[in-house]
């Protein structure tokens, strides 16, 4: 298998945490990593090869603009490995949108697709993560977009949870199919008709936002206005809720001693609403597999990205999508 690109340079807690975990999902997973990046501030590869790349996109900066203008960013030579055989998929924890311009830039668009869209897991305890999309790539949106988001997204989830059929639902403020905008009454009425959605997937109708963390639907499918603030809303309430009861374990003495206890079963839960176990968002849509990781992601978080662009490209994810679009 080629190996997986992953650009050094982006993320929050800069290359010392990226290079750390390719490093390891190298050694653990026995996946190739390709490096991408300054060497200097790479530092010691621990073996990886590494491609050198002299410009950054900062967080900060447009990326519509950067991405055009910096050709030697670690971002863009990184999509650019993919379209060029070198790389078979590419992971970064960078600017999101600079990810998702030299994704669509260098890899290119697949055949039919009007918008890539970016689609994230949301944990659901006890059961498996329901993938909402747009996550964030499409503010505005056409009715016969989000079909096509609801098609790439039981792909998807085909191909990286084995369900087929998944339930797909569409983010509304109620349940009934006269309920939301216009935006969301017209998809409904795509979608409702099975025979020209050609979804792969059963469209259960309205969902809302409390069945984001429900076992009651597989694929959420919204604009991507909509979905990034639903997405940063629930972030925000699960750092919140963390904080929060850590601070009450730690209020008093006999909270300590209590917390001696509940720590360790409250640990696999904590690991399962952390957004860094799953590795990050998939951008679906181009012709190769693109991770965009949290920009706050860990030495885990890589690893986990890592292992899900593997997995992605082991399970002919691209083509799933290109056939589901086709169909």
């Amino acid at each position: 298998m080629l190996p997986i690109a992953v650009d050094a340079m982006g993320g929050d807690l800069g290359p010392p945490e990226i290079v750390a975990g390719a490093r390891q999902a190298a050694s653990e997973l026995g996946v190739p990593v390709l490096l991408v990046g300054d060497p200097d501030a790479i530092g010691d590869p621990g073996g990886l090869e590494i491609l050198a790349a002299s410009e950054v996109i900062a967080m900060g900066e447009d990326a519509a603009t950067s991405v055009r203008r910096k050709k030697d960013a670690s971002v863009v030579r990184a999509a650019e490995t993919v379209r060029e055989g070198r790389a078979s998929a590419m992971v970064s924890a960078g600017n999101t949108g600079a990810a998702m311009g030299s994704a669509l830039l260098r890899m290119g668009r697949l055949p039919g697709v009007s918008r890539p869209a970016i689609a994230t897991p949301i944990p659901v305890p006890g059961s498996l993560p329901t993938v909402l999309l747009d996550a964030g790539a499409n503010a505005e949106c056409q009715a016969a977009w989000l079909v096509q988001f609801a098609q790439m997204g039981a792909a998807y989830f085909t191909g990286r949870y084995g369900v087929e059929a998944p339930r797909v639902g569409l983010l509304s403020i109620g349940e009934e199919p006269g309920k939301g905008s216009p935006l969301v009454k017209e998809t409904h009425a795509l979608l409702a008709d099975g025979d020209s959605a050609g979804l792969g997937g059963r469209f259960i109708g309205n969902v809302e936002g409390n069945d984001l963390m429900s076992d009651r639907v597989d694929v959420v499918v919204t604009d991507g206005f909509t979905g990034n603030i639903a997405l940063k809303a629930l972030e925000g309430a699960a750092g919140v809720m963390r904080d929060a009861v850590f601070a009450v374990l730690m209020s008093t003495d006999e909270a300590i001693k209590a917390s001696e206890v509940l720590l360790p079963l409250l640990a696999p839960l904590a690991a399962e609403l952390d957004s860094d176990t799953y590795g990050g968002a998939l951008l679906l849509g181009v012709d190769g597999v693109c991770i965009i990781s949290h920009g706050s992601s860990s030495t885990s978080a890589v690893v986990n990205a890592v292992r899900v662009a593997h997995d992605m490209v082991a399970n002919d994810l691209v083509d799933r999508v290109r056939q589901a679009v086709k169909g």
